[in-house]
């Protein structure tokens, strides 16, 4: 049955029923989506390609923002409206290159209730990299922390593959499980061979078109990264799973042969998308803090304001820009 024209609720229910059958399988005893493990490495090395200005605040959160890189995809079962914030349907819109970039613009062509059925990823980035900016606006120590977190997740959730289809976890295909597989099992498995130096965060003149070229990038590779597993299925068979002991638990997993066959006839495209989601999550909270007029930061460690100074600040920042939630 095609995903096209259900109802996001429905939607959602069957995405949550897809991962917890794969759980029952056993071929998911990794966490879904780009897996916890890959987003808390992310997170914690974006933090060092910071300028120093920025780097000292950054570093003395550095497990803060390691640990609650997670925190959306714990919110995804619990809060309605958090699951669309991860993909983007690329192949249900024939035109996805025409896509207008303000949600305003694509709420009037669209409907919002039509976008956040097949995924609202690109513009919930943006919408976080000005609450971002907004934030290093007001001086608001915990709401930097907090936004810099969630958005360095949304941006390692836009660079996987299979968050921009309608097949994200092949189940269009007959290849539940490669999701996880791909985001999860190959990281855990493989990326202490990668080379995670990926230079200093770079000033982003047009972060909107940004988060689009990354879902675009992404959507490139959904092709291979479904096609390749396909045919290793079909010449391992019953070969690629077997029992793995994780704790006192006995799973059944995607046995390490496999991974490396998928992994070796992907290239480097998993290493590549993890280095990205790295320069870019560093990018973006760079140009938050440009934009914002490069406020000083060390002074956050110490000088906490009051809540009713920081309402205030709000409130100014509130009247000088529009604010995207």
């Amino acid at each position: 049955m095609s995903v096209a024209g259900i109802p996001p609720k429905t939607r959602f229910a069957m995405k949550k029923t897809l991962i917890f059958l794969a759980i029952g399988m056993g071929l998911c005893a990794f966490s879904p989506f780009w897996g916890f493990y890959a987003h808390r490495k992310i997170n914690r090395l974006a933090v060092f390609t910071l300028p120093p200005a920025m780097i000292t605040f950054y570093k003395v959160h550095v497990n803060y923002l390691t640990e609650t890189a997670v925190n959306p995809d714990r919110r995804r079962y619990v809060v309605e409206k958090e699951a669309p914030r991860h993909y983007l349907d690329l192949d249900h819109y024939p035109d996805s290159v025409e896509l207008p970039r303000g949600w305003l613009d694509a709420v009037e062509r669209f409907g919002e209730d039509s976008l956040r059925e097949h995924g609202i990823l690109p513009w919930h980035i943006f919408a976080m990299y000005l609450r971002l900016r907004d934030a290093f606006m007001v001086g608001d120590s915990d709401l930097i922390l907090r936004t810099s977190s969630d958005l360095g997740h949304y941006i390692a959730d836009a660079h996987v593959p299979l968050h921009t289809t309608r097949n994200y976890s092949g189940q269009l295909t007959g290849q539940e499980g490669i999701h996880g597989l791909w985001e999860s099992r190959l990281p855990e498995l493989f990326s202490e061979e990668y080379d995670f130096f990926v230079g200093p965060a770079r000033y982003l003149h047009d972060p909107q078109e940004a988060a689009w070229q990354i879902v675009r990038e992404s959507h490139s590779y959904v092709e291979d990264v479904l096609g390749f597993e396909a045919e290793l299925s079909q010449s391992f068979g019953e070969k690629r799973f077997g029992f793995e002991t994780r704790g006192r638990r006995t799973v059944n997993v995607y046995t390490e042969d496999y991974c490396r066959a998928y992994h070796q006839r992907l290239g480097n495209t998993v290493e590549s998308r993890m280095r990205q989601s790295i320069l870019l999550t560093g990018s973006f909270w760079y140009t938050a803090w440009v934009d914002a007029g490069q406020p000083d930061l060390k002074s956050l460690l110490n000088d906490i304001p009051e809540k009713e100074e920081l309402e205030e600040r709000r409130a100014a920042v509130k009247r000088l820009r529009g604010h995207i939630d």
